[in-house]
């Protein structure tokens, strides 16, 4: 088992690690679903267990912020037994595929990749024991996970990031083509979590929908800004997800997408496909 997690890291190729590992908000967090209290300095945590769902505001929020999560399907969340995904990234040269099984409710996370000579990779783990699991589990494969899964569910993280200044700055231009949208920016603290001072400015449509994602990176490390639109919107089960993301890192271009997205509820075996 070590020895697979090992050559799992390989997955993230080196001219690629740079750019998971700085455009994520990987303030790690919280609580399981079952014990949602949403702790302040997510990356202090021993366990570094992904934000579920608080039952507190350290802060008032803006309304918007409800309103988006709610969007995304934030009142159907709790039916969610498990999600199913790929996340892909391309750069100029690189290409990089991770595929999940996510159980949010126990926390059990399935990975499947390549080494760097191509073999195929598995891990499961739960992440209540992370702190227990292989360097490679918890400095790569982890933090590739939640990455991709910010990704996947931001409107969510956003809502549920209590240690996050959440601001409502109102009608904006787009950062790309024509149009304006609510402009609500999310800023972690500055210290705590691998990188602090992280600001993600979403661009929010009259459909309450993110149209385009800002990232400032709030320390040296590159890249300094990321720019991408939110687009190829599918409804997974009860969940709204965006599938596509096109921009750039540092102006150079950037493709990121979901593939084979599923969910599946509480109490059926039958995963329901994205479309």
């Amino acid at each position: 088992m070590k020895d697979s997690v090992l050559n799992s890291i390989t997955c993230i190729r080196e001219p690629y690690t740079v750019i998971v590992q700085s455009i994520r908000s990987i303030h790690r967090g919280a609580n399981s679903m079952r014990n949602a209290r949403r702790l302040t300095m997510m990356g202090l945590l021993l366990c570094g267990v992904l934000v579920l769902a608080p039952n507190s505001w350290a802060q008032k929020r803006p309304p918007i912020l409800e309103q988006l999560a709610k969007t995304y399907g934030l009142d159907s969340y709790g039916q969610i037994e498990a999600i199913r995904y790929t996340w892909n990234g391309q750069l100029p040269g690189v290409n990089v595929s991770h595929s999940w099984v996510w159980e949010p409710k126990t926390n059990k996370v399935s990975y499947e990749g390549k080494d760097k000579d191509g073999k195929p990779v598995k891990v499961t783990y739960m992440r209540s024991e992370l702190s227990s699991q292989p360097d490679a589990v918890k400095n790569e494969v982890d933090p590739a996970f939640i990455n991709d899964n910010y990704w996947l569910l931001f409107p969510f993280h956003a809502y549920w990031d209590t240690s996050a200044t959440v601001t409502d700055q109102g009608m904006h231009k787009l950062p790309v083509g024509n149009g304006s949208a609510d402009l609500v920016a999310v800023k972690y603290p500055n210290e705590g979590g691998y990188t602090p001072g992280d600001t993600w400015e979403l661009y929010v449509g009259k459909d309450n929908r993110v149209e385009h994602l800002v990232y400032h990176r709030g320390g040296p490390k590159k890249p300094s800004l990321v720019s991408a639109t939110w687009a190829g919107y599918k409804k997974a089960g009860p969940l709204l997800i965006s599938t596509e993301h096109r921009g750039t890192a540092d102006g150079k271009p950037l493709h990121i997408f979901l593939s084979d997205v599923s969910v599946k509820l509480t109490g059926s075996d039958t995963w329901m496909k994205a479309q």
